[in-house]
């Protein structure tokens, strides 16, 4: 068995270049099959850590999918707002212990802006239950104040102190609240969530920047000054969702079914664990197609292994003719071909791997700034050490081929000249 292994590896270093190219073809292949697992499994990490120690998420009555993508995404727009009469009486429910309200429909530049309150930097809890933490400044305190998430911080280049505008709507070149700049006076630290893309100011910010405005248009003739907007009533009228956290969390059904049958407005409440789910099943149709995709660009690159093999074993008629000749058996030459083919599977789908480290450890901080997916480089998962494995098989399966044909060779066939 030695001989076979010591013979079939120094055949292969004999034709080492026609065999590196077939090597790279599958070292690519392995690296895009490991990769789209890699992105499924971190993407899917990603999304189910985006919230986290609430138990319900409150909005108008709609999809609980649609509301988790604009509640907890910021993605899409609400069907309707929940009025500010019924977020003070869903907070003030006895098993209700916080309750966050949460304000949508501006932007900056693409990036949605949040109105929201102190309570949201107090009770907010991403992965596994960690609150949010500032990368410098602090929370927002005056009207004109705002807290950036650190995505938005590093692509734009802002710092504590600098100025920016809001726009209306989330069009990134939308009509401007020109005339009402805030303050950057406080940077949260990375979180791998939606709260790293989000711009948060007070519900009071919100109420002033809309005071001269209606219809979603500035009102002809009339602006009113920022330093003006203290002496209207900036008290909220209408919020967009609500995030809430029990004293209980076994009260969650009862406080679900109480928000869902409220009489004051059609509401609906959603438990974050159970939407995102559904959410992700959703999207789990496009994951199966990447991945079945990635599987046949490996089918495609071990065939070019085995069309390699095949193609080799016209030139190597004498070679194993001359084998068979010193008395290695039909067995021997399959072996030898199948443990070529193995070998140069199994480097290659080494070669994928590092590939795979190689580009998780430039290109992660790209696509977690364009994609919000946080690649981790870590050991593989189960499911990728099965991915592995299956690489492997299939070159296997490859190399039969070539070993079956050899096989067939007779000793004549390869000592018989060929015009």
């Amino acid at each position: 068995m030695k001989a076979i292994v010591r013979l079939a590896l120094q055949s292969a270093w004999a034709r080492r270049l026609t065999l590196a190219i077939a090597l790279f073809a599958i070292a690519l292949s392995s690296a895009v099959l490991l990769a789209v697992e890699r992105v499924r499994l971190d993407a899917r990490a990603s999304f189910s850590q985006s919230i986290s120690g609430v138990d319900l998420v409150v909005g108008a009555r709609t999809g609980g999918v649609q509301l988790m993508l604009y509640a907890v995404f910021h993605s899409g727009a609400a069907t309707n707002d929940i009025r500010w009469e019924s977020f003070t009486a869903i907070a003030a429910h006895p098993a209700v212990a916080w309750a966050v309200p949460i304000s949508l429909g501006d932007g900056h530049r693409g990036f949605p802006v949040v109105g929201t309150t102190a309570a949201y930097f107090e009770h907010f809890r991403y992965a596994d239950r960690k609150p949010l933490a500032f990368a410098a400044g602090k929370p927002f305190a005056d009207v004109f104040e705002a807290v950036l998430g650190s995505e938005i911080a590093r692509a734009l280049g802002y710092r504590l102190g600098d100025r920016i505008t809001l726009s209306h709507g989330m069009a990134e070149f939308g009509p401007e609240h020109g005339d009402k700049p805030f303050k950057v006076v406080g940077i949260l630290a990375p979180t791998g969530t939606p709260v790293d893309r989000s711009i948060h100011v007070g519900l009071e910010a919100i109420s002033a920047i809309h005071l001269d405005w209606a219809g979603g248009a500035p009102l002809p003739g009339l602006s009113i000054p920022a330093e003006y907007v203290k002496k209207f009533d900036l008290a909220p009228k209408e919020i967009t969702a609500a995030l809430v956290g029990l004293k209980n969390r076994a009260e969650v059904f009862r406080v679900q079914r109480w928000i869902n049958g409220y009489r004051g407005e059609p509401l609906l409440a959603v438990m974050p664990g159970v939407a995102l789910d559904e959410l992700w099943q959703t999207i789990g149709m496009v994951e199966k197609s990447l991945l079945a995709v990635s599987a046949l660009v490996v089918v495609v690159g071990l065939s070019g292994l085995a069309a390699t093999l095949l193609a080799g074993l016209n030139e190597r008629r004498r070679e194993l003719a001359i084998l068979r000749s010193l008395g290695a058996g039909a067995g021997d030459i399959f072996l030898m071909l199948l443990i070529e083919g193995c070998v140069v599977t199994l480097l290659g789908a080494l070669v994928g791997v590092a590939l795979l480290a190689a580009g998780i450890a430039v290109f992660a901080p790209v696509v977690q700034a364009h994609f919000g997916i946080a690649l981790s480089l870590r050991l593989p998962a189960a499911s990728e050490w099965w991915l592995f494995a299956a690489i492997l098989a299939t070159g296997l399966t490859a190399s039969l081929a070539p070993g079956w044909r050899a096989w067939r060779m007779s000793l004549a066939d390869g000592l018989t000249p060929r015009n």
